[in-house]
């Protein structure tokens, strides 16, 4: 947030207000002029605290809220996501609560806000994004925020990126996987790469059920298999088209343990080996994997964590839930029947993440 909208924020709040305190209270403020201030507040009640042994110090990653703009948009299109359609902030921070979670990184998930129209767009982008900061005001150290934008509308997106990390304070940007066919790669992105890396941002991605396939086999669910395959298709897209050479300050995160790159090494080698590609790549194939983050999202059982293990630092390996399609108690209690070192898994819960949020140190 700007000196100056703070200041002005501060001077409305009073003179024996803190800077802290000033701060969280024009946050809110900022949504009260929204849709966000027009919230009933039923919605935005929380229980009590759970008491719990121990301080809550799990950070969440991979982490749904729902502004109800967006509720009302899935709702009207029948996506059959009922979970986010019945999420209030109380069960987020139930949740957490519950499972020793200090601060869950909140985005929006798929399909995001784009049904079309670019205006509708930028409204239900900005909407999420008020509630998401006012969350954050209200909660101090319980949430953070990766910012919505109305991709496809490149040109509202940037605005939106200006907006939610200059004046929110938002965390970083939450990206889908694919835009209208479109993965993150391709050439109409690229001012919004080039804006990412300007800024070091941290950059969520989130798969989304992808046209092309959601339909192949209508007796299983599209997210059984297709959200992963379009995990690796944002990453084959960002690697092969150069994206992570030439914006090498974005810090990307992908989710549900990076979908099934890992089991396609073999395949991307044999591609990266290609003059052609080769060349998008001056430091490699293995170095461009090896930086990007993978959360545990659906990946908390025994069977994939070998592969991953041996693909990714565990220092690139973040706590992520999808709550509130998964609990954050039962992702740890995954985690911890893996086997890993204590030293591991304490820094996939939090301490990685803290290289990302540094801000959350002091939380």
């Amino acid at each position: 947030m700007s000196d100056k909208i703070l200041h002005r924020g501060m001077e409305q709040c009073g003179p024996h207000y803190s800077t802290g305190v000033a701060r969280r209270e024009f946050l809110a403020s900022l949504g009260a002029l929204g849709a966000a201030g027009l919230l009933p507040d039923t919605f935005l009640q929380v229980p009590a605290a759970a008491t719990l042994p121990g301080r809550p110090y799990r950070i969440d990653t991979h982490h749904h809220f729902s502004a109800p703009g967006f509720i009302a948009a899935i709702a009207a299109r029948k996506t059959n996501q009922r979970p986010l359609e019945e999420w209030t902030p109380g069960k987020s921070i139930e949740d957490m609560d519950k499972s020793g979670v200090a601060t869950a990184m909140i985005s929006t998930s798929e399909p995001s806000v784009w049904f079309g129209d670019n205006e509708a767009a930028r409204k239900l982008a900005r909407e999420c994004n008020e509630l998401g900061a006012r969350l954050m005001a209200d909660h101090p150290g319980r949430f953070g925020m990766f910012s919505t934008v109305p991709l496809p509308d490149v040109a509202g997106c940037l605005r939106e990126i200006e907006y939610s990390q200059d004046t929110l304070e938002a965390d970083g940007v939450c990206l889908m996987t694919s835009y209208q066919g479109k993965y993150p790669g391709d050439p109409a992105f690229e001012p919004v790469m080039s804006e990412l890396n300007r800024r070091k941002a941290v950059v969520f991605l989130h798969p989304v059920k992808a046209e092309c396939c959601k339909d192949l086999q209508p007796e299983l669910a599209p997210a059984l298999i297709e959200l992963g395959t379009e995990t690796t298709r944002a990453i084959a897209s960002v690697i092969f088209d150069g994206t992570v050479s030439r914006f090498p300050d974005i810090r990307f995160i992908f989710s549900h343990g990076g979908g099934t790159m890992p089991y396609l090494m073999t395949r991307f080698d044999a591609l990266a080996a290609r003059p052609d590609i080769a060349k998008r790549l001056p430091n490699g194939l293995l170095y461009e994997v090896r930086k990007l983050y993978y959360d545990t999202a659906s990946l908390y059982g025994p069977y994939p964590w070998p592969t991953l293990l041996k693909l990714a630092p565990v220092s690139h390996i973040l706590f992520g839930t999808d709550f509130p399609f998964s609990s954050a108690g039962a992702v740890a209690k995954g985690l911890s029947d893996v086997g890993l070192k204590a030293s591991d898994l304490r820094a996939i819960e939090r301490e990685n993440a803290l290289e990302l949020f540094p801000r959350l140190k002091n939380a």
